[in-house]
């Protein structure tokens, strides 16, 4: 049997902001938030998805990423026995989870940390972060000096070399999974982290739960390295995340198609996490030229090749911009009763439902082959070809019509557009003759044809 991820659509949520937690943790006790947060879990399978990834969970003073302690859910959200509750009920659902992984550094209010601050070359733990030294203080008033990620000093390096670290974050994920029944990690700047350690971290964690799940955060560089049989089972996908909008601004459909092609060759079957937004990137309408291109974009998402993903908020089409230099407005408190409706009236919340159908039902979205049929600076025709069958993803980025051909990848006759019932849907006219296909696409327009 094939490993769940593999097949999988991903919802992603930051619950700190979609659940309106205060900025700064100075709570004493814990709040009731997962409460409110059992109410998506119905949303997340309407719109197809088979799992979520959801972080920070684990107390910390600010953003998340600063941890306090990693064996307690942040008191802003809930309790940890709330926690279990809310993935178990995705379970329920068919949903499996993920957590952020928080393991290149801590906050400064993590124990081991705070222990350096008392007890200076007696602490226990000396060895625990990166370039400790006492000879000079850091900009946050210590009287010693240490690494922090990219001189954010709020954020302590740990040292992933020390034996003692690497099994006290070991242990720390057999926790999560024991307690929380969780199935995946994402890992927070894997691009820095130990390569040795996710090594140790993919052998560990095959044995703690069969079919776990490692992706990481990696913006730049050959993806192979970190997702491969040793390390990484995924990677976030940046390379594509840039193409899907700067190709549909500039009219350019050369610079995704040549994207996924430079990954094939450098990732193979590997599959790459791939979205279009994320709570560190502004969100699509802010950044496209013309907003009916996002349907262009969740069709790509969905049919190319790689593991879809959904940023909460995004299938409502909601704006998020970043404002002097704060990452908040792109992780907003949402509350789902007022998008209820957009499902029979949102083109956009449409499409990706339709999406989340179409994966579930056709084999060939998950495991098909891609095959390139047209390619030009306006129009962009794939198929993805499994048992002599195919799905054809049809792209006009133009202002005005467009009339796509190219050889049938498979023997067809007939041809049917499957999203023509969501909301806002065009004619897309189809012809077949001699083992070739014309496709007509109105203006701005995309859809995913069947060959029958």
């Amino acid at each position: 049997m094939k490993p769940w991820y593999q097949k999988a659509v991903f919802y992603h949520i930051y619950p700190l902001g979609l659940l309106g937690a205060p900025k700064t943790n100075h709570e004493t006790s814990a709040a009731c938030r997962f409460d409110e947060l059992l109410q998506w879990i119905p949303h997340i399978r309407d719109l197809g998805c088979t799992a979520l990834y959801i972080g920070p969970v684990f107390e910390s003073t600010g953003h998340g990423y600063d941890t306090r302690d990693l064996r307690l859910v942040d008191r802003r959200l809930g309790t940890n026995e709330d926690f279990t509750n809310f993935v178990d009920q995705c379970h329920e659902h068919g949903i499996r989870v993920a957590v952020d992984a928080v393991f290149n550094h801590t906050g400064r209010e993590f124990p081991a940390f705070r222990d350096i601050q008392e007890k200076r070359e007696a602490s226990p733990y000396k060895d625990w972060y990166r370039g400790i030294n006492f000879g000079w203080g850091s900009p946050m008033g210590d009287s010693f000096g240490y690494e922090a990620w990219q001189g954010h000093y709020e954020l302590p390096c740990l040292n992933l070399q020390n034996p003692a670290v690497r099994e006290y974050l070991m242990d720390t994920v057999k926790f999560w999974i024991d307690t929380f029944h969780i199935d995946g990690l994402r890992l927070d700047c894997a691009n820095v982290l130990d390569f040795a350690f996710m090594k140790e971290l993919r052998s560990r964690t095959a044995s703690m739960k069969e079919d776990f799940w490692l992706m990481g955060e990696v913006i730049h560089g050959d993806y192979s390295r970190w997702a491969n049989p040793e390390m990484l089972h995924s990677v976030t996908n940046y390379e594509l995340h840039k193409g899907l909008w700067s190709g549909h601004n500039d009219h350019n459909y050369f610079e995704i198609a040549h994207t996924m092609r430079r990954l094939q060759g450098l990732c193979h079957d590997t599959r790459l996490y791939t979205f279009s937004d994320n709570h560190d990137v502004e969100r699509l309408p802010n950044k496209l030229r013309n907003k009916a291109h996002i349907r262009h974009i969740a069709i790509l998402v969905y049919t190319l090749w790689g593991i879809p993903s959904i940023y909460y908020g995004s299938e409502f089409g909601i704006e998020g911009k970043k404002e002097w230099g704060s990452d908040w407005p792109l992780r907003p408190c949402l509350e789902l009763d007022k998008f209820r409706d957009d499902l029979t009236t949102n083109p956009v919340t449409s499409v990706y439902a339709a999406l989340g159908r179409l994966k579930a039902e056709y084999p060939a979205l998950s495991w098909g082959e891609v095959k390139e049929l047209q390619l030009t600076t306006q129009c962009y025709a794939f198929a993805r070809v499994l048992d002599g069958k195919a799905l054809v993803a049809v792209f006009n980025n133009g202002d005005g019509p467009a009339e796509i051909e190219f050889q049938l990848p498979v023997e067809a006759n007939t041809a049917t557009d499957l999203l023509a019932d969501t909301v806002g849907a065009e004619n897309v006219m189809t012809s077949l003759a001699s083992g070739r296909m014309k496709v007509q696409l109105p203006s701005n327009y995309a859809t995913v044809l069947r060959l029958d």
